[in-house]
Parts: structure tokens; sequence; C-alpha cells
């Protein structure tokens, strides 16, 4: 962009043509079956995602080597068998990845990220963790810090008091709550601090909680104001909704 812009003040090139290259500059297309909006982190503020489920291994490997030189970019919803099928297809950029397995998302990082504003991330159960670290990684590669407590659900309520006093203390700017089974830790949160909170419900249960639709239906139907509900399973979500209220609180 800053190359083209240059041509232009140069005079090397005319307003018309700056517009056009400008344009083209956003989309980058591989083949017959991919097309990269390749300026989404310039606009967004969110880092190109790659949504790995349901792709072809071999298209994906190419998208993945092709966006790896943009900037920093998010592999999600990318199991660890899959992970270890693509690697050797990715070994001229295997120092730039890092992999966790429990959010099963893959990073390439060209670039370290300044950490500013703060995320906590409560979860009603160890069962819900892969969840949770998908919302950390997803913060946190949207420029937060992140602080974690697991394993917190009303089946015993003294174990959310303390990591929700620490949080609140570290100024976090918003929480992330993730529950199953009846999803009921979001409206008890929501019920103790002043800041937004975010429910996740996950698909976590059993009988009519199967599919995670009860945890859904109880936080959509929460009577503890301040609660903004994101979809089953989604930490993708919540993370990115979570760093975009932390950051509007920074440019105050």
């Amino acid at each position: 962009m800053k190359e083209i812009l240059q041509r232009l003040l140069h005079g090397q090139i005319s307003i018309d043509e700056a517009e056009k290259l400008l344009k083209t500059y956003q989309i980058d297309e591989i083949e017959d079956f991919a097309k990269l909006d390749t300026a989404r982190h310039l606009r967004t503020g969110i880092p190109e995602v790659i949504y790995a489920e349901n792709k072809d291994d071999g298209d994906l490997v190419k998208i993945v080597q092709h966006c790896s030189s943009v900037g920093n970019v998010m592999v999600t919803r990318l199991p660890e068998d899959r992970y270890e099928l693509l690697k050797p297809g990715l070994d001229l950029i295997k120092d730039k990845i890092e992999y966790n397995k429990k959010a099963r998302i893959m990073v390439i990082r060209n670039n370290e990220l300044e950490k500013e504003g703060k995320v906590g991330i409560l979860t009603a159960g160890t069962s819900d963790i892969h969840v949770a670290e998908e919302a950390r990684i997803t913060a946190e590669e949207m420029g937060c810090e992140v602080l974690t407590a697991y394993d917190a659900g009303v089946a015993g309520m003294h174990r959310l008091f303390g990591p929700l006093k620490k949080m609140l203390e570290e100024e976090v700017k918003v929480l992330i709550v993730i529950a199953g089974m009846e999803g009921a830790l979001p409206s008890v949160v929501a019920g103790l601090v002043d800041i937004p909170v975010i429910g996740v419900p996950t698909s976590v249960g059993y009988g009519v909680g199967e599919g995670g639709f009860a945890a859904l239906y109880a936080m959509l139907q929460s009577c503890s104001p301040g609660i903004a509900v994101v979809n089953i399973d989604n930490g993708f979500g919540a993370g990115v909704f979570a760093a975009k209220l932390v950051k509007q609180t920074l440019k105050d």
C-alpha cells in the first residue's frame, strides 16, 4: 500500500491507476479455489483466519503457505491428527508455526504482538477448556493479555470467587464465561461484576442438554443483564468480540 502511494506521490502513476491497484491489493487469488482478503487485519483488526474444516488438505497447505508472508495467520478447527498430516507440506515455514492441540489452532507468526488490555476467561468445567483455549489464543492474537481460570462452575461455587476477585483486581475489561450442561455460570458472574460478560454455551451435556442447546437457551434467557451470547462452542467468536471491546476502552 505504501509503495502504491509513493508511486502516486512521485507522479509515476495516475490517481485512477492508484485506485485500481489499491482495490486489487486487497484480494489475492490462489488458483481457482480461494480468494484471500489480504487487508482484513488493517480494516477490522482481526488477523487472517483460515477455517480448516471441510477444506481439502492440499488446498489448505497452499492457502497457509500463501498467507504466511502477509502477517500473522490463524488456522482454526485443526485437530492434532490432521495437523500432523499437514506438517510435511509446511516445512519451509515450520519455524514460524505454533500449534495448540486443545484449542485446535495453528498460528503462523511473522510478527510479535504488543499486548495491551486484559480479558478474563472462566469455564464451568474441564470439559469446556478446548473452547476456552480457542478464545484465549484468539484474543491474544488480537493483542490482548488474557487471564484464565478453569473448572469454576456452579457445582462448587466456592471455586469461583478467588479467580474472579483476582481478575477484577487485575482490571480485566471483559469476561468470557464458558459453560455447558445448564449453562448457569454466565448468569452468576454477570450478577457479580460491573463489566461486560460474553456467554459461550458448549456442547457438553446429555438428554435435553445434548448439543449445547439447553446452555444456549439459558444464557439467552438469563435474568442477569449485561450478557452477550455467542454461538455454541464458538470460542473464536467470543475471543474476537472480547478483544474488540477491550480495544475500544483503550481509545478513551
